[in-house]
């Protein structure tokens, strides 16, 4: 089957050219739009919208960008607990009628305690993850309930819950989630269309992907997978690998090289211990990057050509991962170039192994 491509968009022109980061800023609604636009004539499926506790509102971003493309689709990043899920359930169910269903819902409940608690969250961390099932067990129940209903849980109660507005997508709008800790991997594998895994070397992907389907299984489930990646291309191998160090020497500059820290979040953990195995893994999963900004923000790259690339994506659709989100670390300029080789190229070699 063919794979699903991902984006991501900001919502402001990122400070420099070796951004890890692009969830945060005001709102510039040209750079929304063009951004939007950018990854739809790069033959994108979908982009992904980010959160943080400061980020501008991403129903609101989903909707103009929506407006402003045909036909791509949205992935919206919902941090559950803040709101009721009753409310949050209408209010996705909204936009999924007012965009025409182009909307994926993407759950991450958060690692980090300190962007829980800016937002006025002191939940601990285990204690998130037992809310957001239960938040998602009455979002799923609101959206197809065909009459009212009760529900008294830990964290939410509600009597004689209804919805006026169902989804254009039925039974609901896909769930996408986020999250490998102990605490999160149960309520994921539980609730989810598909599992957002973070880019690692081939044996640890297989790995998650496999404890992930034995928990799916309990529910009579399977996810599908996709990964994230931070592509780095040039026309020959040796100009990606030069770009790859001034990205590098960017970062490090930037601030992402200082002393490091143990991250709190396990993604973050995960992503920045992959050095110990090397810098390069299976050919070209290229990983400093990710040490030097304490992996944070999406930050492991494969280096390479175009092709060289997406023969790496293609060995993990391989695997059965379905999908990919690509984005450079400049972000605007790089959403372009990926359209030109890099995507026909992903689209080219999966085609020829379901051909075969």
């Amino acid at each position: 089957m063919p794979i699903n491509v991902l984006g991501m968009i900001g919502v402001t022109p990122p400070p420099d050219a070796a951004t890890v980061h692009i969830v945060g800023g005001g709102v510039d609604r040209d750079y929304i739009k063009a951004f939007t636009q950018a990854h739809e004539q790069s033959g994108f499926d979908a982009i992904l919208i980010g959160h943080s506790s400061s980020s501008a509102d991403g129903f609101g971003i989903a909707q103009y960008a929506a407006t402003h493309s045909e036909r791509i689709n949205i992935l919206l990043a919902h941090r559950p607990g803040f709101s009721s899920p009753t409310q949050a359930a209408r209010r996705v169910a909204t936009l999924d009628n007012l965009i025409e269903g182009r909307l994926m819902l993407h759950i991450i409940t958060g690692g980090v305690d300190a962007d829980q608690r800016r937002d006025g969250d002191y939940t601990p961390h285990d204690e998130r993850y037992r809310r957001t099932d239960e938040y998602l067990e009455v979002m799923r129940m609101v959206w197809n309930a065909t009459e009212p209903f009760d529900f008294e849980g830990a964290f939410y109660r509600v009597s004689r819950a209804s919805s006026d507005v169902q989804g254009h997508q039925k039974p609901h709008v896909p769930l996408w989630f986020g999250g490998v800790s102990d605490a999160a991997i149960p309520v994921g594998a539980k609730h989810c269309d598909t599992y957002a895994l973070f880019g690692e070397p081939r044996a640890q992907v297989q790995e998650l992907m496999s404890r992930i389907n034995a928990e799916a299984a309990l529910h009579q489930r399977k996810p599908t997978y996709n990964l994230s990646f931070r592509p780095i291309i040039g026309a020959t191998e040796q100009e990606a690998w030069r770009k790859a160090k001034d990205i590098l020497a960017g970062v490090e500059a930037a601030g992402g090289g200082g002393k490091s820290r143990i991250p709190e979040a396990e993604t973050a953990r995960r992503l920045m211990s992959l050095i110990q195995g090397g810098e390069v893994q299976d050919e070209r999963l290229w990983v400093p990057i990710a040490a030097a900004a304490q992996g944070s923000g999406n930050s492991t790259a494969l280096v390479g050509t175009a092709e060289q690339v997406a023969e790496a994506i293609a060995k993990y659709y391989d695997m059965g991962v379905s999908g990919v989100l690509i984005r450079g670390f400049d972000p605007f300029n790089d959403a372009i170039e990926y359209g030109n080789e890099l995507i026909p190229q992903i689209r080219e070699k999966v085609a020829a192994r379901d051909a075969a």
